[in-house]
């Protein structure tokens, strides 16, 4: 497993002629990783693991997931930055546009990743992060509620009606207002887009779809739902939940992260499926990437390949959820996550995350083009202004459309 790391020491002891002088070297060398609270005990753990056999010290230092990118973003350029740091696929559109990113070859070992996040992290033909985990939506339900998945959204319709109709709930299905990324599936599901896909090549930012046929469908589909009364106005997180848990829905588009502060915590019964009418979730995936700035680039890497995605080391660690686990690095990277490793992905026994892979089967990665903050912006912005009725689902889409396209000219 550590063949890399021994001849990374062996060159650098040959350009220094002594081992003796690699050894001090080894013992002053530190590398500085940025993670969150979720993933930095792991990191912690492995770092001392890492301490004991070479000498080299591991310093993790705890963010919010959410300002990693923007603090790597003013600290990398001054030399302040950290040489590893953990985020999602999307930001290496922007961050490798601003020479943040140091490409990462991973030869065989990216055999032992799944094609799909290894497809997440790679921009313009070149990879910038290795994956740990994927993370998509799936169609949340109440058993005792829904005893059949509908089949598409028409029947998420139907189905809501009978439900308000009959008391059994105050709504049938919600959703986030204005959330871009959630509507995405149904969006999906009626035969729209957001840019044109084509597998093994990526997204083509020239073929906008939000103002495409089926996009349009999709938002007067939820435009008529907030009209009869079936969408209340400013669902926003904590509400979608709050109705979901106190049964008053019965339906619901959420991913992984809301098992373990949402769902299970509640008591309330639920089931996880895919996407009615075939909706395609995006996904998102989350991995490591080095920083291109970094005085410790080799040596990064080789921490990366060879102690994160070994399968001869077992570390320990108490998650923020104050529960101890062992395993591989990977496997406990991935443990609130379908894992984007095959062997770790091949452990996985939870029946929610293998629900939630498998509603993912047919995701497509975000689209990770440096202007995507502002087509989010555009995005949700439209389906917000539906959602509080200031405006007709088609106009919506088509100004949005039209903002997106200056944007991208």
């Amino acid at each position: 497993m550590r063949n890399k790391f021994i001849a990374f020491l062996l060159i650098v002891a040959v350009m220094f002629g002594a081992l003796g002088v690699l050894n001090v070297r080894a013992q002053d060398a530190t590398l500085l990783i940025w993670a969150d609270d979720t993933r930095a005990p792991i990191l912690e753990a492995l770092g001392a693991k890492f301490k004991e056999e070479f000498g080299v010290d591991v310093k993790v230092q705890q963010l919010g997931f959410g300002d990693i990118r923007s603090q790597v973003k003013t600290a990398s350029p001054a030399g302040e930055g950290p040489d590893i740091f953990v985020g999602a696929h999307d930001w290496i559109g922007e961050l490798s546009k601003d020479g943040l990113l140091e490409p990462l070859d991973l030869g065989e070992l990216a055999e032992k990743f799944t094609q799909a996040s290894l497809d997440g992290f790679t921009y313009e033909g070149v990879l910038y992060g290795m994956p740990y985990a994927v993370e998509n939506v799936a169609f949340v339900y109440n058993p005792e509620i829904v005893t059949e998945v509908p089949k598409n959204f028409e029947e998420v319709r139907k189905l809501s009606e009978e439900l308000m109709k009959s008391g059994v709930v105050k709504y049938g299905f919600v959703r986030q207002s204005g959330d871009p990324y959630h509507f995405f599936p149904i969006q999906t599901a009626f035969g729209g887009y957001v840019f044109g896909f084509e597998e093994g090549v990526g997204y083509n930012p020239n073929d906008l779809g939000i103002d495409s046929e089926g996009s349009i469908a999709a938002l007067k589909w939820f435009e008529g739902m907030v009209k009869d009364g079936l969408q209340p106005a400013g669902v926003d997180y904590d509400v979608m939940h709050t109705l979901f848990t106190n049964k008053e829905a019965a339906m619901i588009i959420t991913g992984p992260w809301a098992l373990g502060d949402r769902l299970r915590p509640s008591g309330v019964p639920y089931k996880i499926a895919p996407i009615p009418g075939g909706g395609r979730p995006f996904l998102g995936v989350q991995g490591f990437m080095v920083n291109a700035f970094s005085k410790n680039k080799e040596l990064a890497k080789t921490f990366l390949f060879d102690f994160i995605a070994a399968e001869d080391i077992e570390v320990t660690a108490v998650g923020k959820d104050g529960v101890e686990r062992t395993g591989i690095p990977m496997v406990l990277f991935g443990f609130d996550r379908p894992s984007a490793f095959l062997p770790a992905l091949d452990k996985l026994e939870d029946p929610d995350l293998i629900a939630f892979g498998e509603a993912g089967v047919n995701g497509l990665a975000m689209p990770a083009i440096p202007e995507m903050a502002s087509v989010w912006q555009a995005w949700g912005n439209a389906i917000e202004a539906v959602a509080n009725q200031q405006v007709g689902a088609e106009e919506a889409f088509k100004t949005a459309a039209e903002q997106i396209r200056n944007l991208l000219r």
